[in-house]
């Protein structure tokens, strides 16, 4: 078995990505897109679920106590564990998208007056 990886104290999304490569192979979870997939949209509903909570929305009572911290921390894991498997640099990505979204002209629905 591979030993235990160790994340650096401050790491790049490079090493966070890395990271989470190798914890997968450790935790023998490397090479299942179907569940990264299923488990990506679960913890989005958990964080949806945490969030309406924090806003004072309804939820059940008896439902566990969730924390959007660890319910966002658990997002970002799945969604750069699917990046890895599919060959995406996610710090590549993100820039190329951004450089995209600064050429966009962004319009804002008027709620106030409907």
């Amino acid at each position: 078995m591979a030993d235990l990886p160790v994340l650096k104290a401050e790491p790049t999304l490079a090493d966070v990505q890395e990271y989470i490569a190798k914890a997968l192979v450790y935790r023998g979870h490397n090479d299942e897109e179907l569940y990264a997939m299923l488990m990506l949209c679960e913890e989005v509903g958990e964080l949806a679920k945490a969030v309406r909570k924090h806003v004072g929305g309804k939820v059940d009572p008896a439902s566990r106590d969730s924390h959007i911290d660890e319910e966002a921390a658990d997002v970002f894991w799945v969604l750069v564990a699917i990046c890895n498997r599919l060959g995406i640099d996610l710090e590549k990505a993100f820039r190329a998208k951004e450089e995209k979204n600064k050429a966009r002209t962004w319009h804002y629905e008027d709620h106030a007056n409907r």
